[in-house]
């Protein structure tokens, strides 16, 4: 990630543009490439995303590496490691969804919590 980090701010520095690189910049130019990416799905079945032909992959795979770039040049403005950052929000989201009760659920942690206090309450 370290490497990929240098490699952008080498190529912004090569090319003067740093100084349109603000955290502002960044996080609105990383929503306008995730909302490429969601347009490449836009309309298609569950079954039809899953199966995506050659050409429309190659064009998915490089809205996911726009979106990769935006989202390390931001992390590093930001002085953070998005990384660490990833690692440490995997741990809370283990805490907020219990594999043993959420499993084939898809409410939210506070929805569960809910439902939780129900079944305490009913028991």
């Amino acid at each position: 990630m370290e490497d990929l980090s240098n490699q952008l701010k080498q190529f912004a520095a090569e090319r003067d543009w740093e100084q349109y690189h603000s955290p502002k910049n960044l996080a609105m130019a990383l929503s306008v490439e995730a909302a490429e990416i969601v347009e490449h799905f836009q309309w298609l079945t569950q079954e039809e995303s899953r199966n995506l032909e050659a050409k429309k992959l190659e064009e998915v795979e490089e809205e996911i590496a726009d979106v990769l770039i935006y989202l390390t040049e931001l992390a590093a403005t930001l002085g953070f490691d998005p990384l660490a950052a990833a690692r440490e929000k995997i741990e809370l989201n283990r805490r907020r969804y219990p594999a043993d009760m959420v499993r084939g659920k898809a409410l939210k942690y506070t929805d569960y919590s809910a439902e939780e206090e129900g079944r305490e309450l009913g028991s």
